[in-house]
């Protein structure tokens, strides 16, 4: 009777059972992208967005129409990458039947996946407030969370387009980054309806966010004054962003953020095994193509504590 590791049925069995722990592994994995991203279909090596300027507010009607002019946005094209990662296990694993070490490795691989892809979504976070974009290319040319912000139609820039701020987490700062989302303009200069309504946070300002939100009369204060913060914001606690500074914070408009906010899937996980005609080891691949950006920036304010 022939040794199974070259029998075809044998491989095909084996590339199931590894398959399904590391997929397996991939889904179990706790992830934040369904909550701060809107994940779109691509067909292709990248996506383009180009913004339209805003139309101007209406003039008196005077009996003949009047023609309002819309200046170019800018253009944002995210191009997802690949990543890919394989292990090889003895031919003994296989003729000493050692199927639980493969399984766990296996496991491991599709983990380490997921943890990858995991770290680009914490990273668009972490790295707001610098323009060296992964997955992005920006015609902007400014970090997420600037006071840089620029537009092409001309208009004053001076109040409405920053939304990068210094300031540690209070129940202040957080009133004050509420009220200069409010004031955000459009790209001609006029006010724009934003609500800012939720909080990120990492894992090391949790317990401060739920406090400012939370508590009911006398936050920092012996009075007993109503705390108008108090369920204002929902609080995302975005366990990664430890990983880079225990200290900066953001501000959303959580509808205004799952519009503009993208996370793209050109290729999902896959794996792949194989027999080593050479050395007679089992080859066990993963991989996938992913990649994340935004179209605009006024859904966002941050504030990277010095």
């Amino acid at each position: 009777m022939g040794n199974p590791i070259i029998s075809e049925n044998f491989i095909r069995l084996l590339d199931a059972r590894l398959r399904e722990v590391a997929e397996k592994e991939w889904d179990e994995l706790p992830t934040m992208i369904p909550q701060v991203f809107r994940s779109i279909p691509s067909d292709g090596a990248w996506e383009e967005f180009f913004s339209v300027g805003a139309v101007g507010n209406f003039s008196a009607f005077s009996g003949k129409l009047q023609y309002g002019s819309i200046s170019p946005g800018y253009l944002n094209r995210i191009e997802p990458k690949e990543y890919a990662q394989g292990l090889v296990f003895e031919r003994k694993f296989l003729d000493d039947k050692k199927y639980a070490v493969m399984d766990d490795a296996a496991g491991a691989l599709g983990e380490a996946a997921q943890r990858t892809r995991e770290t680009f979504g914490a990273e668009m976070f972490a790295n707001a407030f610098s323009s060296a974009l992964t997955f992005q290319y920006s015609e902007e040319g400014v970090a997420l969370c600037s006071d840089s912000h620029t537009t092409k139609s001309g208009a004053s820039t001076s109040t409405g387009f920053d939304n990068a701020g210094t300031d540690a987490l209070s129940a202040t700062s957080l009133a004050a980054a509420r009220l200069a989302m409010r004031r955000f303009k459009g790209d001609i200069g006029q006010r724009i309806v934003i609500e800012p309504d939720t909080l990120i946070v990492p894992d090391n300002l949790y317990d401060t966010a739920m406090e400012i939100v939370g508590t009911d009369k006398g936050l920092y204060s012996a009075e007993g004054t109503t705390n108008v913060q108090k369920g204002r914001f929902k609080v995302i606690p975005y366990l990664r962003l430890d990983d880079y500074d225990t200290n900066n914070w953001f501000l959303v408009d959580s509808k205004m953020m799952k519009k503009d906010l993208l996370w793209i899937d050109r290729i999902p996980f896959e794996t792949k095994t194989t027999v080593d005609f050479e050395t007679f080891s089992v080859k066990f691949s993963g991989y996938f193509r992913s990649g994340c950006g935004f179209k605009g920036w006024r859904w966002i304010y941050g504030s990277a504590v010095s």
